[in-house]
């Protein structure tokens, strides 16, 4: 191979069995296939996965489903009936993993628990993603992502002082809980790789999102102080927010660390805030975090949004517009490195995130000229469907949406 080369997808040659539904555990299944490895989805053939229900929908085809299964295979497996659960320990059988997220107990009471299918194959990774664990006094609790928000802490800390806990518009803990789930099974397999066998591993979806919350835990447990809901400020540092410019439109600025701080001052025309004792110190500058914000505000509601982006990028202050979906998928920077292009789909002609990161000459997934298109109804797959969509990266820098 020539050195020039793209080396080989990391996870080429990998064989995944996803028993997932919905959002958290079909996210690991996506991640591991973004980066090469066969994803066969196995679905109740009544039904499908409930994600072919969400909405929005377009042209009879789930959004939120066609994201998150872009690119695997599906096949229709009755798991209530032996012979479905048969079909599974098959495939299990000549499987590198197995991704499931059933109430804790489900599979043992299938015989399908880790402990039967590492017997068939010493070499499964068996990834297990339930709403608290698989162990603990609540792991027979069911958990949908909305619970995970509320149960990690994450909803207390979310919103306004003034306003209700509030929990994201989106699939926030299941996306956190579906990337570490790809992450351990990652860790998985490298350990296989050494020992020669496989591993379990249990992801509880609140507990990724309770990682990131930072210091609220540490911080009650050490001091007894409990953190609140400061809106758009971090309680960490100042000035940081989202701010409103003269012509209505919104960015944000992080001058979260001592010297973007002071270039901050210098951007905006105001020097002497550098020595001002009120402001000198992220310290002072917390204790008069109020009153450094009306500046800040009065400042940037002065000059049109694209003014303001300029002089602190001239300045080297971090900051970025709030982009709605039509900016980013507009934005040069996001074609060239983020976007993808879903095809073969009764989407259309649509764009969606890629894979998360990238390492470096190593190839992505498989073009979308190697795959047919799915033949299953949108609502309904087949009994067995290779609804392989997938996405190719996009190089058309005229590419526009379908009206």
């Amino acid at each position: 191979m020539d050195s020039r080369d793209p080396m080989p997808a990391p996870l080429a040659g990998v064989r995944v069995i996803e028993l997932g539904s919905m959002y958290a555990a079909p996210t690991a299944g996506r991640m591991l296939r973004d980066f090469g490895a066969e994803v066969i989805k196995v679905e109740d053939p009544r039904s499908g996965d409930y994600a072919r229900h969400w909405q929005p929908a377009h042209n009879g085809m789930a959004i939120g489903f066609a994201r998150l299964n872009a690119g695997k295979r599906s096949v229709g497996v009755d798991l209530r009936r032996p012979e479905g659960r048969d079909i599974v320990k098959r495939l299990a059988a000549q499987a590198d993993v197995l991704i499931e997220n059933f109430r804790p107990g489900r599979m043992e009471s299938w015989g399908m628990g880790y402990a039967e299918l590492s017997a068939a194959n010493p070499g499964l990774v068996m990834t297990r993603v339930s709403g608290f664990g698989q162990t603990g006094p609540y792991r027979e609790r069911p958990g949908f992502g909305t619970v995970a928000e509320t149960a990690s802490g994450y909803a207390f800390l979310n919103g306004w002082p003034e306003t209700p806990p509030t929990a994201p518009p989106f699939g926030f803990a299941d996306s956190i809980a579906g990337i570490s789930a790809a992450f351990g099974t990652a860790m998985a397999l490298y350990q296989r790789g050494r020992r020669g066998t496989g591993a379990e591993v249990d992801v509880a979806l609140y507990e990724p999102l309770m990682f990131i919350l930072g210091d609220a835990v540490l911080n009650y447990t050490a001091s007894g102080r409990i953190m609140q809901r400061h809106g758009n400020a971090s309680g960490a540092a100042s000035p940081r927010g989202i701010y409103r410019a003269a012509d209505g439109h919104w960015l944000s600025i992080a001058a979260s660390n001592q010297s973007i701080a002071m270039r901050l001052f210098q951007a905006m025309g105001r020097p002497e805030l550098c020595a001002d004792p009120r402001y000198a110190t992220n310290e002072a500058r917390m204790a008069n975090n109020d009153e450094l914000q009306r500046i800040v505000v009065e400042w940037v509601g002065s000059r049109p949004r694209a003014e303001i982006l300029e002089v602190l990028e001239r300045h080297e202050v971090v900051a970025a517009p709030v982009n709605d979906a039509r900016d980013i998928a507009g934005d040069p920077h996001f074609a060239e490195r983020t976007l993808v292009e879903l095809r073969d789909t009764p989407l259309g002609r649509a764009l969606m995130p890629g894979p998360i990161l990238r390492l470096k000459d190593a190839c992505g997934p498989s073009p979308a000229t190697s795959y047919e298109g799915c033949r299953a109804s949108a609502s309904t797959p087949a009994r067995c469907c290779p609804h392989c969509w997938t996405w190719t990266r996009r190089s058309r820098p005229g590419w526009r949406p379908r009206a």
